[in-house]
């Protein structure tokens, strides 16, 4: 909470109105592919994505790590997945930091979302847009600390009963 003697009013935007960015990020590269739209996403959006990801041409095996949302465990995107050889791997419920997607997430919002108003959605969009954009040129630095592979893990866990 903060007081202060003038009172301030804080512009926020009215309505709602969603832009909606599902991603993938290579774990080693920090490449990003991702798909926009304004509606919902859903298991279309994530078969999109996924072509994408085959249209890149890798020669390795390609894993991807999905939370456990119901439109990315259907039977499309699951058929569509092992048709072009991509692996899907869930995680545990309650988990997103384990997932390095989540990282960026929280950076773009960092960026373009906290203390921030626009006028219109659409510079909200570009906003957006650009940020994610710039992960290869001006926020390498930045982002390359951030999606680090070391995760803090625990050898000897101890159950302790109340």
């Amino acid at each position: 909470m903060l007081w202060c003697f003038v009172r301030q009013f804080i512009r926020a935007p009215a309505g709602r109105q969603r832009f909606n960015v599902l991603g993938a990020l290579n774990a080693i590269t920090h490449e990003l592919v991702m798909v926009t739209n304004d509606t919902y996403i859903n298991a279309v959006s994530v078969c999109d994505l996924l072509q994408r990801i085959a249209a890149l041409g890798l020669t390795v095996p390609i894993t991807l790590i999905l939370d456990n949302a119901r439109y990315q465990k259907c039977h499309l995107v699951m058929d569509l997945a092992k048709s072009l050889g991509i692996e899907l791997l869930y995680l545990p419920t309650y988990s997103p930091n384990l997932n390095l997607i989540e990282r960026l997430w929280k950076f773009v919002k960092k960026n373009c979302l906290y203390s921030c108003y626009y006028e219109d959605f659409s510079l909200f969009k570009t906003a957006i847009s650009s940020c994610l954009e710039q992960t290869h040129t001006t926020h390498k630095a930045a982002l390359d600390s951030l999606l680090s592979l070391k995760f803090q893990t625990f050898k000897k866990s101890q159950i302790v009963r109340a």
